[in-house]
C-alpha cells in the first residue's frame, strides 16, 4: 500500500519557503531593462529589497556548493521537488504531490503541469534525473553527494562512475521515481535541500563550469532569476515571470549585496542602502542590542576546529587532543563571543533530538556519558593537554614543527584565532601563526587540504545527529580534515540500516564518543544567528538551518 501525500497548492493555502530561484525569463529583453531600473532603485522603494547575507562565495553551482551564503541565493533562484514553509516543514515545490511506499523505499513524485525554466523552456522530470545524477557523478565532485544520495540504491556504483546504476527513474515528463536501499527518515528534507535543485542540462553541458559565471547562462527555475551579476559585488534577482507561484512572490527585485567586511555592511545598513544585514561588527554588539533592528535566533550548529589528519603531527590523536584541551571554551564563548554563542561541552549541541519524542541529544549525552569539556575545570584540562603533548613526543612543545591556523575574518573568527595562537604558543610552547583568508579562498584551501589547523563550522541541514557526524566519514566529501577511522565508519554504516529508533540513536552516541575520544575535531561553541533588519521589513523568516527567506516579505 502506498501513502499519497498532497502538498500545499500555493502560498494562498500555506505560506511556504520557496527554496529556489530562476534566471533568464522568456521575455529576456524586458527583464533586462527592469533589472537595470531595479539596480538604481532606492532601498525605500517597497518593490525592491536590498540584503547582505555574506561575502562572495567560492561557487554558486548548487551541486558544488556547501556554504550557506550561496545556498541562500540558490534557495531564491531555484526550487527543488519540495520546499520549506515558515515553520520548517516540507511542502510542495516543483512536485505537486508524491507517494511513499509502505516500506519507505520508493518515492514517486508528480511534477507540476506547465513548469518552465527562467528562459521560458519546459522543465520536466528528466531535468531532475539529470541533475541528481550530476550530483552523484564523481566527475562533478559534489561534496554533498554521499550525504544526500548515499541512501539511494546503486549509489556506490554511481560514485564509481556507473551513473545508470543509480536508483532514479523518469518514466515520463511528469513522474520522477527514487528507489532507496534503506528507509531514510529525513528524505523529504533532502528533496527540499539547495544541492538537489534541478539545473538545465543544455546550459550546463554547453558552458561547462562557466555556466555559473554570468546572468545569461545562470538559468534557474525558482521565484527569482539572476538578471545582473557582479561576482564580487552583488547579484540582482528579478521576479521570475515563469515561476509557477509567481502571484505570491512579493518583491520585484532583490539586490543581493556581497560584502566582505562587516563594518562596510553595517555602514551601508545605517546609511539606508540595505534593508537587511546578516553581518555587523561585533564590537558594536552592545549598542546594536539596544535597537529594535537587532534580532537573535537559534541556529542549529557547532563552531569547531579541524586538523589536517594527512599531515604530521596532526595525524596523532594525542596532538589533536592536546591542542583541543588547551582551549578554554567558557572564556571563548562568554568573553570572546560575548555570550552570543554557547560554550561547547561536546560535539553535538542544542536543537538536535534524541530517540524519545521531545528529547535532547545533548542532554542524553550529558546524562549518559558526561561532558568531554569541563567548563569549570579549565586548569585541569590544560594540565592534561601538556601531558598529552609530552606523551606524543613534544614535551613543552620541543621539536613540534611551526604550523598555522587558517580562518576567514568575519564575526569572531579572528579573535578566536588570536586567542588560540596565544594559548598554544605560551602554554604549550608551540609556534603557531595565523593565516587570514577571504571566504572563497579559505573554503577552497580547506577543501584541498592546504592548511594545518582550520576553523570549521556546521549548521545542521535537518534534525539528525548523523548530519554532522557524517562529516567525519572517510569518504564524505565535506570531510576537509580527512579524518579516517574504520571503527567510526563501521558504526555510521551500520546505523543506516537500523529501523529501531532507540538503537539508531545509541549508535549515534557511540560514534560521537569515539570522535571525541579520538579528538577528530575540536568543538568550540554552539551557534546562534544575529542580524539587523529595518522595522518596516515584515514576513521575512529565519529557520534553525541558518537560512533566511525573503521572497514573501513586504516593506510597510
Amino acid at each position: 500500500m502506498k501513502k499519497k501525500i498532497f502538498l500545499g497548492l500555493s502560498m494562498a493555502v500555506a505560506v511556504s519557503l520557496a527554496a529556489c530561484g530562476g534566471q533568464k525569463s522568456a521575455d529576456s529583453g524586458k527583464q533586462g531593462s527592469d533589472a537595470a531600473k531595479a539596480e538604481g532603485a532606492e532601498a525605500s522603494d517597497n518593490s525592491v529589497l536590498n540584503v547582505e547575507v555574506g561575502p562572495p562565495s567560492e561557487t554558486i553551482d548548487p551541486a558544488l556548493n556547501n556554504g550557506r551564503e550561496a545556498a541562500m541565493l540558490v534557495n531564491h533562484a531555484f526550487e527543488g521537488l519540495l520546499r520549506y514553509d515558515k515553520d520548517g516543514s516540507t511542502i510542495s515545490g516543483q512536485a505537486e504531490s508524491y507517494e511513499k511506499s509502505e516500506d519507505g523505499l520508493t518515492y514517486t513524485f508528480h511534477i507540476r503541469e506547465g513548469l518552465k525554466w527562467s528562459d521560458g523552456s519546459d522543465l520536466t522530470a528528466k531535468d531532475f534525473l539529470y541533475s541528481w545524477k550530476r550530483v552523484a557523478d564523481p566527475a562533478t565532485a559534489s561534496p554533498y553527494a554521499e550525504e544526500l544520495l548515499g541512501m539511494v540504491s546503486g549509489f556506490k556504483e554511481a560514485a564509481a562512475g556507473d551513473l545508470d546504476a543509480l536508483g532514479l527513474e523518469a518514466p515520463d515528463d511528469k513522474t520522477f521515481v527514487v528507489h532507496l536501499s534503506y528507509p531514510c527518515s529525513y528524505f523529504e528534507q533532502i528533496c527540499a535541500f539547495a544541492v538537489m535543485v534541478p539545473v538545465q542540462e543544455a546550459t550546463v553541458e554547453a558552458n561547462g563550469d562557466a555556466w555559473t559565471n554570468s546572468a545569461e547562462t545562470y538559468v534557474s527555475n525558482g521565484p527569482y532569476f539572476v538578471s545582473a551579476y557582479s561576482q564580487d559585488e552583488k547579484f540582482v534577482l528579478t521576479k521570475n515571470p515563469n515561476y509557477w507561484d509567481k502571484e505570491n512572490i512579493t518583491f520585484e527585485t532583490i539586490n543581493w549585496h556581497l560584502v566582505k567586511d562587516s563594518n562596510a555592511a553595517y555602514t551601508a545598513y545605517n546609511q539606508g542602502e540595505l534593508d537587511f544585514a546578516k553581518d555587523f561588527p561585533k564590537e558594536e554588539l552592545e549598542s546594536v542590542q539596544k535597537t529594535a533592528d537587532y534580532h537573535i535566533d537559534p541556529l542549529r550548529g557547532t563552531y569547531f576546529m579541524i586538523f589536517n589528519c594527512n599531515k604530521e603531527p596532526f595525524n596523532n590523536p594525542k596532538v589533536r587532543a592536546a591542542l583541543s584541551l588547551a582551549l578554554d571554551r567558557e572564556y571563548i564563548g562568554n568573553s570572546i563571543m560575548q555570550g552570543i554563542y554557547t560554550p561547547a561541552t561536546n560535539f553535538i549541541g542544542t536543537g538536535i533530538s534524541d530517540a524519545k519524542e521531545g528529547s535532547s541529544f545533548e542532554k542524553v549525552t550529558e546524562e549518559k556519558y558526561g561532558n568531554a569539556f569541563d567548563l569549570k575545570g579549565y586548569d585541569t584540562q590544560l594540565a592534561k593537554a601538556k601531558e598529552l603533548l609530552a606523551e606524543a613526543g613534544y614535551p613543552n612543545g620541543e621539536g613540534f614543527p611551526a604550523f598555522s591556523y587558517s580562518t576567514n575574518d568575519v564575526d569572531y573568527h579572528k579573535p578566536v584565532a588570536e586567542y588560540a595562537q596565544d594559548v598554544w604558543n605560551k602554554e604549550l610552547g608551540l609556534n603557531c601563526s595565523i593565516n587570514i583568508l577571504e571566504w572563497a579562498t579559505f573554503t577552497a584551501d580547506r577543501r584541498s587540504g592546504n592548511f594545518d589547523v582550520a576553523r570549521q563550522g556546521w549548521v545542521y541541514d535537518w534534525d539528525d545527529p548523523a548530519n554532522i557526524l557524517n562529516l567525519l566519514g572517510t569518504t564524505n566529501g565535506n570531510n576537509d580534515g580527512k579524518y579516517s577511522n574504520a571503527e567510526f565508519d563501521s558504526i555510521m554504516e551500520k546505523a543506516k540500516s537500523l529501523s529501531d529508533r532507540t538503537a539508531y540513536y545509541e549508535a549515534m552516541h557511540e560514534a560521537e564518543q569515539l570522535a571525541l575520544k579520538d579528538a577528530a575535531i575540536a568543538p568550540i561553541a554552539f551557534y546562534n544567528d544575529t542580524w539587523v533588519q529595518k522595522e518596516n521589513l515584515k514576513n521575512v523568516w529565519h529557520l534553525p538551518n541558518g537560512f533566511w527567506y525573503f521572497m514573501y516579505g513586504t516593506k510597510e
